[in-house]
């Protein structure tokens, strides 16, 4: 606890705009990496949002320490204190372990995947227009990625790394094909450098079903309604739409979302709960 009250000191004392009151610590949340810049921000202003509407005295803080995907649903599912909330793609596994708040806080775009490419091997992409065009290419994923078992399902070849920038060596080194990312990471890779020598790839659009949720500590029943109340009430007064459009509206213009082959693949790890009934959670593109 003592730990928590200095971090919301720090905040409160550094001016932010996400600072905690008195009455409530902050919540930590992962690191970002500066690659993932962009969606760091949705994701604070859309917790910060959600957490004002729902009425509640939360602050947010990020976590000083670096952590892998693996170790931040480690660090949750073992309630260790030292995350206390995460934004991450949805799985069967996850759920179970994890308390989920079931709003997709990208309105799915986690499943809406562009390729990394050699720049060499652009031209080949433009005859790629139906699963059995990729079946000879070997895409890259993280090892522990739910996103690599729904790429095998659909009967792609898939190679694995457990570090997540060794997979732009290994597309660089001609070891992977493509390396499939999604609509809202790509730029940021590509303008922190750590994607140098690769090029996005402009005509295929990978489509499968997926929401990242937040996920909070099996032990913090209370945080997860708070955060379901207060995006229920973004989704049903549009400032849901109205800050997602913000973020992203000029990448999905930008990357020609609409216009690309759509190659929709199956995703056997999506629960049943998953609110595939509710329109105004997802984004559309027809």
């Amino acid at each position: 606890m003592q730990r928590r009250q200095l971090l919301s000191l720090l905040v409160l004392g550094a001016g932010s705009s996400v600072a905690a009151t008195p009455r409530q610590p902050a919540l930590i949340y992962p690191l970002h990496d500066a690659a993932g810049q962009q969606q760091w921000r949705y994701h604070e202003d859309l917790v910060r949002l959600a957490l004002q509407r729902s009425g509640t005295s939360y602050g947010i803080v990020e976590s000083t320490v670096p952590m892998t995907q693996a170790r931040v649903l480690r660090e949750l599912a073992d309630g260790t204190g030292r995350l206390d909330l995460a934004w991450t793609m949805t799985s069967v596994e996850r759920e179970a372990l994890l308390q989920p708040v079931r709003v997709p806080v990208e309105r799915g775009l986690i499943g809406f995947r562009l390729a990394l490419v050699r720049p060499e091997h652009v031209d080949r992409w433009k005859d790629v227009t139906a699963l059995r065009g990729l079946r000879p290419y070997v895409a890259g994923q993280g090892q522990d990625w739910p996103d690599t078992e729904i790429l095998r399902t659909n009967g792609l070849k898939v190679s694995t790394s457990q570090q997540y920038t060794a997979l732009f060596d290994m597309l660089r080194a001609g070891r992977i094909d493509y390396f499939p990312r999604s609509a809202f990471e790509i730029d940021g890779e590509i303008d922190s450098g750590i994607a140098h020598g690769l090029v996005i790839e402009p005509h295929v659009l990978l489509r499968y079903p997926a929401a990242s949720y937040l996920f909070v500590r099996r032990d913090r029943p209370t945080l997860a309604a708070d955060l379901q109340r207060g995006l229920d009430l973004m989704v049903a007064d549009g400032s849901f739409a109205r800050l997602f459009q913000q973020h992203f509206g000029d990448l999905i213009r930008r990357h020609r979302l609409r216009q690309r082959a759509q190659i929709v693949l199956r995703n056997p790890l999506l629960p049943a709960a998953t609110p595939l009934d509710k329109p105004g959670y997802w984004f559309m593109l027809d």
